[in-house]
């Protein structure tokens, strides 16, 4: 059968049905060289247009996948990973998939990739290092092409391990200390003090910090709001600083426990920023179950510009960080690795943040003037497109 073709010596005009029916009655997986046979076109043309090559022109591209969508063709990739050496898939850790946060940058990732033929496969480490030591385990023994990963370890085995494989990898949004290695992320401390520095533009005096013990970002960010205190001669006080085990993970249950604790405090804050807006929602539930007014009786100011902050009950002030294009930028520079094949010195990208102000620190007061770049030079230069 495959010496003369699928179709066979059937008329040009019936060799569509003539395909279909011999696929169907002997269930017959579909190859490349059986579509190329039957468009008269190459073995090469067909794979060039399903890895989305410009050097094809539009008819053929339209011709073969009308007729690769018309007989349900799929890629054997486990044969392609033989040959190739790829398995064209990209493994994506993250601390947490609840969090929309996490939730845009996987969007982001997944958009470059399937445009270039990479699948993404994602894992949620649930904030637990040794989750994220099996998962890590099990991208590599199915031999990802690349990993990115938002880690929660605080030890640097699991990376030595994926170097030892020569697997490229990328750490996002979270920086290990010690670890020389690409990253894309915001440079957390310009986000503490892009966010402190609003709160104490529209007035407020005792600025209480909810953040995390160990991830960079909540280090960084307490950094940003402690050094902007005291820019100002305000007082940085340990009463007014609370650390969360878990800050991604069941946030906003973490954070409403946070929020009454604060509230106990005398006097209690005038302005809060927390380390992400997961939190700052579960502490905006504690200052309303109080009978408190936002931003009246406290102001808010969250980070990471989830979805929803606009459409709550109060809309939430908050400082962008670009997550959807973070997870762009770690995509491409991913593919630009398994390209390459080979080691370059390590990439630190810095998206810019950017101050969103709603509701929840709608407070009269001088004109916000955070969202210029933060005083003392503390904004990094912009990394150009990769």
């Amino acid at each position: 059968m495959h010496g003369e073709g699928l179709a066979g010596r059937v008329p040009k005009g019936d060799r569509r049905a003539r395909l279909l029916q011999v696929l169907t009655i002997n269930a017959m997986p579909v190859r490349l060289k059986d579509i190329a046979r039957d468009l008269g076109v190459s073995v090469v043309t067909v794979s060039k247009v399903l890895r989305n090559h410009n050097d094809i022109s539009e008819d053929t591209r339209d011709r073969v996948l009308k007729r690769t969508k018309e007989l349900n063709y799929h890629p054997n990739l486990t044969a392609r990973a033989l040959v190739t050496g790829r398995s064209h898939l990209i493994g994506l850790i993250v601390p947490d998939l609840v969090h929309a946060f996490f939730a845009e940058v996987a969007k982001g990732v997944s958009g470059v990739l399937r445009a270039k033929g990479y699948g993404l496969v994602i894992a949620s480490s649930e904030e637990d290092p040794d989750l994220e030591k099996q998962e890590i385990a099990q991208m590599l023994a199915r031999r990802m092409d690349a990993l990115i990963i938002a880690s929660t370890q605080k030890t640097l085995e699991s990376f030595r391990r994926i170097k030892e494989q020569n697997t490229p990898y990328i750490l996002v949004d979270r920086k290990l200390r010690g670890l020389e290695a690409h990253f894309i992320g915001t440079d957390d401390v310009v986000v503490g003090a892009l966010a402190t520095e609003h709160l104490i533009d529209i007035g407020c005096r005792r600025i209480a910090f909810i953040g995390g013990r160990h991830a960079s970002t909540a280090v960084d960010r307490l950094e940003g709001y402690r050094n902007t205190l005291a820019e100002h001669s305000l007082p940085v006080s340990k009463d007014y600083v609370v650390s969360l085990a878990h800050a991604d993970n069941a946030g906003d249950a973490t954070g409403y426990e946070a929020m009454k604790d604060l509230l106990r405090r005398k006097p209690r804050p005038d302005g809060v920023f927390c380390v992400n807006d997961p939190v700052a929602i579960g502490a905006m539930k504690a200052i309303l179950e109080a009978g408190l007014d936002i931003p009246g009786d406290i102001a808010v100011v969250g980070a990471g510009n989830v979805r929803y902050a606009s459409d709550l009950r109060v809309p939430l002030t908050t400082v962008d960080q670009q997550s959807e294009q973070l997870g762009q930028r770690a995509a491409k520079l991913a593919l630009n690795l398994i390209q390459l094949k080979k080691n370059i010195k390590s990439e630190h990208i810095l998206l810019e943040p950017k101050l969103l102000t709603r509701e929840s620190s709608a407070r009269a007061g001088r004109p916000s003037r955070s969202n210029r770049r933060v005083r003392n030079g503390k904004m990094r230069p912009i990394a150009n497109d990769i």
